[in-house]
Order: C-alpha cells, then sequence, then structure tokens
C-alpha cells in the first residue's frame, strides 16, 4: 500500500508497504535502482513480506521529481542517471531515515538496496544508527566510499560480468572490510531483476537465498 513519509527536514515523500500475514520477523527498507519504485521493486517488497518482514519502499527520487517509474530501455537508463544526478547522499539518508523510523514498530530494521541502492545501503550501515544490517546488490559507488566504516553487519552481491562495476570494486571492498560478506556471482549488471535483459535467475535465487539468511540471522 502506498504512503507518506516525512523526513527530518520536512520534506515529505511517498513510500510502498508491503505488510507480512502475520507478526512481522523484523522491518525491511528496500532501496529502489535508478527507476524509481517501480513495479520490481514493489515485487521485490512484496517478496519479502511473504517471507515475513515489514517491507517499505521510499520514493527517492520524490525530491527531484515525483511518481516515477522508469522501465529498462536506454531512454530510462538515460533518464534515471539524469534524475540521480539531481539526489545528493545526503538527503537520500534522510528518506533512508524517514523510512526506518516509520517501521521501528515492527523490531529490528534492516535496509536492502540494489544498483544506486546498493551504494545508499552501504552508506546508510556506515552512517544511520540503529540498523540491524545492510544487503547491497551490485553498489557501484561503493569503491569511492570504501573508506567509511559500517556500524551493522554487511552483506554485499557482485556479478562478475557486471560491465559497470570491474572486480576491482569487491576486491577492494574484501581487503578494506573483511568483515563484509561478499558474493560474486557469474552474471552481469542487474541479475536479480526479472524484468531486464541481464536477469540471471540461478544467480537471483542463491543470492536471495543467502540474503534471507543473513537477514534472519542479524533479526
Amino acid at each position: 500500500m502506498q504512503e507518506t513519509l516525512q523526513a527530518a527536514d520536512g520534506h515529505r515523500l511517498a513510500a510502498y508497504r508491503a505488510v507480512p500475514a502475520g507478526k512481522p520477523r523484523g522491518a525491511l527498507v528496500v532501496v529502489q535502482e535508478i527507476f524509481g519504485v517501480n513495479s520490481h521493486i514493489r515485487a521485490v517488497a512484496d517478496g519479502y513480506a511473504a517471507d515475513g518482514w515489514l517491507a517499505i519502499a521510499p520514493a527517492m527520487f520524490d525530491r527531484v521529481e515525483r511518481g516515477i517509474e522508469l522501465g529498462y530501455t536506454p531512454a530510462d537508463i538515460e533518464r534515471g542517471r539524469e534524475l540521480k544526478g539531481g539526489c545528493s547522499n545526503d538527503h537520500a539518508l534522510l528518506d533512508i531515515a524517514a523510512a526506518v523510523d516509520t517501521v521501528r514498530s515492527a523490531g529490528k530494521v534492516a535496509v536492502i538496496g540494489y544498483c544506486w541502492g546498493g551504494t545508499l545501503a552501504w552508506l546508510a550501515a556506515c552512517r544511520q544508527p540503529g540498523l540491524s544490517a545492510a544487503v547491497s546488490y551490485y553498489g557501484g559507488g561503493i569503491g569511492e566510499l570504501i573508506d567509511l566504516t559500517p556500524r551493522c553487519p554487511v552483506l554485499a552481491h557482485f556479478g562478475e560480468r557486471d560491465a559497470s562495476i570491474p572486480l576491482t570494486v569487491p576486491e577492494a571492498l574484501r581487503k578494506a572490510h573483511p568483515e563484509v560478506e561478499i558474493h560474486i556471482y557469474p552474471a552481469g549488471h542487474g541479475f536479480n531483476c526479472d524484468q531486464r535483459g541481464s536477469f540471471d535467475a540461478p544467480s537471483a535465487k542463491l543470492a536471495r537465498e543467502r540474503s534471507l539468511a543473513f537477514l534472519n540471522a542479524c533479526a
């Protein structure tokens, strides 16, 4: 269901909430790719709700333009990058914090992000207090934030055939933060998204199983 959140600076943003059938295992903030809170991100939230998590996906582009839902064409990718360019990390963290605050009643709160959201999940792990865990999928920007120190356990997934993220990024992450759990898959960028040509079903399945086990262990 749709709802409205308010960040600490007064900004109001939309969010998609997916509610589990029974008592939540905890809460999970799902951080979008550069395509907005589209049908894929809503499906991700629904999937984790089916596994017992109260999931919420904040609309991270609302500070630039509201109601963004993009597909995966070259034009969509260009548009998503343009929108992302108008978003600052500080504002993104405020919006993630607003999502964290609104679901705290469900128990411990973790964050999971994809692509741009994967980088933001790492940033939140390092700068957002009170998270139980963070899961990052192909967060290419982590390489520029590697000097930060996470405050909670982190799991990171990368694709070995990702044209936009060289393997030097997970290698540097492993060297700088040996406590971070890192997995590399025989897949490209966006391998978790079944709406993209780069979707890799076996890698997506395995990464999701590992993510669930990690989140459950940290709950």
